[in-house]
């Protein structure tokens, strides 16, 4: 039972993010005590690795000296799927590219732990190889390079960090035909080059055979679902419930819409506005914003 779900179930969820919120670590405590939990107190917020995947805090951000990201509080457990959702202009995706070490942008304040690393701290090679994927709004074409060669260089580069052995080139066409197969894509489509030609719903398709593959252990996704139609919005929601659904993993989706969430069931919503988390809850809360918008449903 991961730790969101003992809090839900001991009607305690809603004191946490307050409390979390506050920041006062004693509260913190309290609260985590009653379900059999305790919380290491510290300048980073050092959350037990074995309880949390990310551990976002206080997250100042800026692009070009502007601040985008204000202040940001964000916890997601291990097995958690949470989704971040906002107007324009919010900051989520400033929050994706912050996380996954995009050039252009500055931390300014705040601590990110990964899995009990400081993530702040490592390179964007280092990032992924520390088992981050960040799936793109808008997937880049890459001329002259096949997926097939992209990704198995992309595998293995990440299998040397790890000191793992490669794959050959026959047990890594293996594996990718069963991701291909397991997201209703046609394998052949993997020899063309890196989404060159590719439709939006291929493009999309293709990451999460990438993400398949890859099988990392925390998935940022920035808007996974813009230009997808329906056919391929439940392939992609099956994909990410097949590949990121485990006890030891973690996904945060970043999306305006309900739509996903249909296929992917959140354990949170957070509505980011302004640069910060405004209100967090449960499914139930991307329901709202559905149908009232984010000026009243954060009101």
């Amino acid at each position: 039972m991961t730790v969101n779900e003992r809090l839900f179930e001991a009607g305690l969820m809603d004191k946490y993010d307050r409390a979390v919120a506050s920041g006062d670590t004693k509260k913190i405590n309290r609260i985590l005590a009653k379900v059999g939990l305790e919380f290491r107190d510290g300048s980073n917020w050092d959350l037990d690795p074995a309880f949390y995947m990310l551990n976002i805090k206080d997250l100042h951000a800026s692009v070009d000296g502007k601040p985008i990201l204000k202040g940001v509080d964000l916890i997601v457990g291990r097995g958690e799927v949470h989704a971040v959702m906002g107007p324009n202009g919010s900051g989520k995706s400033t929050l994706a590219h912050v996380l996954a070490g995009k050039p252009g942008y500055e931390v300014t304040c705040g601590s990110v732990l990964f899995g009990g690393q400081d993530l702040l701290a490592l390179e964007p090679h280092e990032r992924t190889a520390a088992g981050l994927f960040l799936g793109f709004q808008y997937p880049v074409e890459i001329p002259g390079i096949s997926y097939l060669q992209f990704l198995r260089e992309s595998l293995n580069s990440q299998r040397r960090s790890r000191g793992e052995a490669e794959l050959s080139a026959g047990e890594f066409i293996k594996l990718a035909r069963k991701q291909a197969a397991l997201l209703g894509m046609d394998a052949e489509m993997l020899k063309r080059p890196v989404n060159v030609g590719f439709s939006g719903g291929e493009k999309k398709r293709a990451e999460m055979v990438q993400m398949g593959i890859m099988a990392p252990k925390f998935a940022l996704l920035d808007e996974t679902d813009s230009g997808l139609d329906i056919d391929a919005l439940k392939a992609v929601g099956a994909g990410i419930n097949r590949i990121m659904r485990a006890p030891d993993k973690g996904v945060l989706l970043i999306t305006h819409y309900q739509r996903l969430l249909d296929y992917v069931e959140p354990d949170r919503v957070h509505v980011l506005r302004n640069g910060r988390i405004e209100r967090s809850g449960g499914p139930e809360l991307a329901r709202e914003l559905e149908r009232e918008g984010y000026a009243e449903a954060a009101a």
